[in-house]
């Protein structure tokens, strides 16, 4: 009798990927076992899009970290608008204008502000963004002085009315990215030049994947830092600012 499931030849190569690949086969069809393993995948997904971030606690995670969060909402006022409506997403409500315009520096500008927002995955954001942050702070020491917003129901262009607001040089927005069917909690981080409302996405940087089976805390901290330095030197992002970070000249510097 021969083998109620038949191995594929790349079978060897799936723990180095969670991709799914060599996934075998029983008779026409796949193995049940991954059948199931789908079906999870896809609820997970599914469940990191709708679940709602919890603000209060990942204020408290920053605040622990020496930061000083603000909140604010989106104009989307639920998840179901937020989903329908993407560009709801990009604007703030009144409410959320008037807390960033009463807490506007008076004298100079600020020359970073961080916008941490829910995006596609709630679970992206409570579990990578304060560790990201934190090994950001080991190479821009001023960084939790910078203002740091916490927004519901945001979208990436969500940095440009914030920073616009607050009068910033520079924004940098932590994000859940969509989620995939191997990846339900992976964090996006975008970095703009003179943000403003109207700006589009050839004036961003972008860095994605960043979680513990992609792009680590600290590879991802070494990219941003070495962007936002490029930034303030040039006085631009996007697709004129190189991401060189992984040349020998940049990681031989300090």
């Amino acid at each position: 009798m021969g083998q109620l499931i038949v191995p594929d030849n790349w079978d060897q190569l799936r723990r180095h990927t969670r991709a799914r690949i060599a996934l075998g086969r029983a008779g026409v069809s796949l193995p049940t076992r991954e059948v199931l393993n789908f079906s999870l995948a896809h609820a997970q997904a599914r469940d990191a899009v709708h679940l709602p971030l919890d603000t209060t606690a990942l204020a408290g995670e920053l605040a622990h970290q020496g930061f000083h969060p603000l909140q604010v909402h989106s104009a989307a006022p639920d998840r179901a608008a937020y989903l329908r409506r993407p560009d709801w997403g990009r604007r703030l409500d009144e409410a959320g204008r008037a807390t960033l315009l009463a807490a506007r520096p008076v004298g100079e500008s600020p020359a970073l502000v961080i916008l941490v927002a829910d995006g596609l995955s709630s679970l992206a954001v409570s579990r990578h963004a304060p560790h990201v942050l934190m090994e950001l702070a080991g190479h821009l020491p001023e960084l939790p002085a910078a203002p740091l917003v916490i927004a519901r129901e945001g979208r990436v262009a969500l940095g440009d009315e914030v920073g616009e607001l607050l009068g910033a040089r520079l924004v940098v927005v932590l994000i859940g990215e969509r989620p995939g069917l191997s990846s339900p909690d992976s964090l996006g981080i975008y970095l703009t030049w003179a943000p403003r409302v109207g700006c589009n996405d050839a004036g961003r940087n972008c860095i994605s994947n960043v979680r513990p089976e992609g792009l680590s805390y600290a590879q991802a901290a070494w990219k941003l830092a070495y962007l936002i330095n490029g930034a303030r030197r040039l006085g631009y992002t996007g697709v004129r600012l190189k991401d060189d970070s992984d040349t020998p000249a940049a990681l031989a510097s300090p």
